[in-house]
């Protein structure tokens, strides 16, 4: 993998760069939808790639290991060949899945002892053996092993989570120099800077993080319950600490203006499942606010549902007919509204990349973050 960044923002952090992988190339600043389970919810592959113009996917370790498991997905050929989508695609550790499950697991240094959602069985995630799974899945990226820690926490829980984080990531990386991909292309890990709320644990996590060189840097537990402004701040303060030269992946974020406001601060990569879950039950992102599609004044409204982009389902189905679709509990509501939300997402990281590029990026973000709060 390699990353070349083309135009760095005079007046803020934004960078604009290019990120090129076996299986394609993603243009940056970027966002990747959320494929949890191999499949971005209620969207086609096809819809992917054609509408929402998607350049890199998600898929977890976690759901993937237990459902379809590894053994299936190294006879299909990896991930690629097994969902059909031939483009990049990112692995998450399965660390967060594994730790929100606090009443089900146990984490020791070998690794974390958890029981199985479906059906209760009970499992150890290592880093070892995380790294080898996201091997057999295929990811071009794969997530180092962490431990994302609540929030609030303590400084002492959370500078021994980070110290531990650090510990598994010395034997991700050994790991990952010890074995090799499965499917004749190369994966990437990348590393996940942790520290909790706290800045001087933040720093010397991106430090730490940093010293790996590897080829990607990830910023992790942050959009957990803090302020927005905090989270701001420390991701501004983990982006600083990381790589000029490297990708930098804030995971987990989030709404449109926690995106325009952190590639601001250096930021490259995102991903969160706000679209997909939010347009399932009736919000939709726009180009001009955000609209309850389920409320009452849509119900004549025959406007197209967001003509500003360049997305056919969101410029075919008018507003009233995806209220109608919601009202009867109609499945194609789920889609249409999923399908939109990505779509707009893609088109705002596009957008900004572009102002990027013409060197008006803030004055442009300034502009657009009061519009897409706005209430339609």
């Amino acid at each position: 993998m390699t990353f070349d960044l083309i135009v760095k923002d005079t007046s803020t952090s934004a960078r604009a760069g290019t990120i090129t992988t076996d299986h394609g190339v993603i243009e940056t600043p970027i966002f990747m939808p959320v494929g949890t389970v191999g499949s971005v919810k209620a969207v086609t592959q096809q819809q992917l790639k054609n509408e929402i113009k998607a350049q890199i996917i998600l898929g977890n370790t976690y759901h993937l290991y237990l459902r379809p498991g590894t053994e299936i997905l190294e006879q299909a050929g990896g991930l690629h060949k097994f969902n059909a989508w031939d483009s990049p695609i990112l692995t998450d550790s399965g660390g967060y899945q594994v730790f929100s499950l606090a009443a089900n697991r146990k984490i020791k240094e070998e690794g974390v002892v958890f029981q199985s959602h479906i059906d209760g069985s009970r499992h150890l995630f290592t880093p070892e053996n995380v790294i080898d799974t996201q091997r057999s899945i295929g990811g071009d990226i794969i997530m180092a092993f962490d431990e994302c820690p609540p929030y609030p926490s303590e400084y002492i829980y959370a500078q021994k989570s980070m110290e531990l984080t650090h510990r598994w990531l010395t034997r991700c990386v050994q790991h990952m120099s010890d074995t090799e991909a499965k499917y004749g292309y190369e994966q990437s890990l990348f590393p996940i800077v942790q520290g909790g709320t706290y800045k001087d644990l933040r720093q010397a996590s991106a430090q730490f993080v940093a010293e790996m060189d590897c080829d990607g840097n990830a910023i992790g537990g942050l959009s957990v319950g803090e302020p927005e402004e905090m989270m701001y701040e420390l991701a501004a303060l983990s982006a600083e600490n990381l790589p000029a030269d490297k990708p930098r992946y804030l995971m987990g974020v989030g709404t449109p203006w926690n995106i325009l406001e952190n590639i601001a601060l250096g930021i490259d990569m995102f991903d969160c499942v706000l679209p997909t879950r939010n347009g399932r039950n009736g919000m939709l992102f726009t180009t001009g606010g955000v609209i309850n599609i389920k409320n009452k004044k849509w119900a004549t409204d025959f406007s197209a549902i967001d003509d500003g982009l360049d997305c056919e389902t969101s410029r075919y189905y008018t507003k009233a007919y995806l209220r109608h679709l919601f009202v009867a509990s109609e499945i194609l509501a789920l889609q249409i509204a999923s399908i939109h939300n990505l779509a707009f997402y893609l088109h705002l990281v596009k957008e900004a990349r572009a102002h990027i590029l013409q060197g008006d990026y803030s004055s442009w973000k300034n502009e657009m973050i009061p519009i897409l709060k706005q209430r339609l």
